[in-house]
């Protein structure tokens, strides 16, 4: 691939070329090599960056642009899905199914790049403090979740899962009612998709995402996620 960055083994975790270098096709790819190490992990993040491959390649980092973008009061809450969630008896936890929202997010992608590479960097982030989980459940059973990781006032939403409809929705919900408290201002979603676009995320250049991204980054972090279980129908507005 011409014109792509190479990062050596061994070298400073935070050796990323500038985002603005990005290759336009694929659009976004910024550079290959490195590790999962926590330390590039953490450096890469707050930069913009993203790790995103496959077996059998090498380590891919993206930033592309435009970015997808959250700000959680503007999450839509459509009467539809205000109904639903005011008549499901779903409970949300946090941080209490980590590994099993992992795994949860691999089902039915029998070629995820959410590799056992992947799941055990994040579960190292994880343990560390810095990777989060939102857990969804009925009766006690996780039907669904998310899990991304919070620096500062940002949370980098990385994937989701549902095993009953809704519940993706629910989890995403459930983030953003609880942002105020956590000090999250802006949810990263990478990517748009139909999907998220209903539900409120918005598309920003580059440049305007890495420029908030480089003031909420340094905000200090909230320490303990509050664990549940809430009722998800006790989040709605009144």
């Amino acid at each position: 691939m011409p014109g792509l960055a190479f990062i050596p083994p061994g070298s400073p975790p935070d050796r990323f070329p500038d985002p603005g270098e990005a290759l336009s096709d694929p659009p976004g790819l910024l550079a290959a090599g490195g590790d999962l190490s926590p330390e590039r992990l953490l450096a890469a993040y707050r930069r913009g960056i993203f790790p995103w491959y496959q077996a059998g390649q090498p380590v891919l980092w993206w930033s592309p642009d435009p970015r997808a973008v959250l700000e959680p009061a503007r999450f839509h809450l459509s009467r539809r899905l205000r109904r639903e969630l005011r008549q499901r008896d779903w409970t949300v936890t946090a941080d209490r199914g980590f590994a099993e929202v992992l795994a949860g997010c691999t089902e039915g992608r029998p070629d995820t790049w959410l590799t056992a590479e992947m799941r055990a960097a994040y579960l190292r982030l994880h343990g560390l403090g810095h990777a989060h989980s939102v857990e969804i459940r009925s009766g006690g059973r996780l039907i669904g979740g998310l899990y991304g990781l919070s620096l500062g006032a940002v949370f980098f939403a990385e994937s989701m899962f549902s095993r009953q409809a809704s519940a993706s929705k629910a989890a995403l919900f459930a983030l953003c009612r609880l942002s105020r408290g956590l000090g999250i201002e802006l949810l990263d979603c990478q990517l748009p998709n139909p999907h998220l676009l209903r539900l409120g995320v918005s598309c920003e250049p580059r440049s305007a995402f890495l420029g908030r991204l480089a003031q909420l980054v340094g905000r200090p972090p909230q320490d303990r996620w509050p664990p549940g279980p809430f009722a998800v129908s006790s989040l709605l507005p009144d």
